[in-house]
């Protein structure tokens, strides 16, 4: 089971608000003399910042806004939300032998530091984190989905990913990974057509995990 971070697990900016995030990266471009465009100066998503950084700006610059945005996610990962059912399925799916991966395009360290304070690092293995300074490969790249079946010596085919954006499906189907789409918003539901199947709680993953009590018949 392959399992995006913010969204199936938990809520990182929750805490820390992703917008803000996302205007403390564009107060660097400007301390940095970069003439960031009007819809790079609005947008919400720190990621996307990222994305632009690495699509207009020096290797050294895109690894200051790198930088600047991990620390970041990893004071949001100790403010982070949990996502309700989050746990139980990655608690259900190692008590039925179902290794856990994430694969997210936030950082391994953000990710290392929310799971280990919530007592689930034991339980997820690999993490795959964004790539350092290489915000075009991640998803919908499908090379971080690979590298997770890689480490999991797993064929892609066996795999399945939980995501709740339209990257995680667009990254699954690239790679060969079912996928599970998360429509924790209305909207997604319709938008979340290629998926293979779409939930809008993780209640149905850990319900689908949950220990079946065989039912006692008369005589027995």
């Amino acid at each position: 089971m392959l399992l995006d971070f913010d969204g199936p697990v938990c809520s990182i900016f929750a805490g820390y608000p992703a917008p803000r995030v996302a205007g403390e990266l564009v107060a660097l471009l400007d301390v940095e003399g970069v003439d960031v465009p009007p819809e790079v100066r609005s947008e919400r998503d720190p990621l996307a910042v990222l994305r632009w950084v690495g699509e207009a700006c020096s290797p050294d610059l895109t690894a200051a806004v790198e930088e600047a945005l991990c620390a970041a996610e990893l004071h949001a990962a100790s403010v982070a939300a949990p996502t309700p059912f989050g746990r139980e399925v990655i608690l259900g799916a190692r008590a039925r032998g179902v290794p856990v991966a994430v694969v997210s395009n936030n950082s391994a360290a953000a990710i290392e530091a929310y799971l280990s304070a919530h007592g689930l690092a034991e339980f997820v293995s690999p993490i795959v984190g964004r790539p350092y300074a290489a915000p075009w490969r991640m998803k919908p790249d499908p090379g971080p989905l690979l590298d997770a079946a890689s480490a999991l010596e797993a064929a892609p085919e066996s795999c399945a990913l939980i995501g709740d954006s339209l990257s995680d499906i667009e990254a699954a189907r690239a790679a060969g990974v079912a996928a599970i789409g998360y429509a924790n918003r209305a909207w997604k539901v319709e938008a979340f057509a290629a998926a293979d199947i779409v939930i809008t709680s993780m209640g149905a993953v850990a319900e689908a995990l949950s220990p079946v009590t065989p039912v006692s018949r008369e005589g027995d």
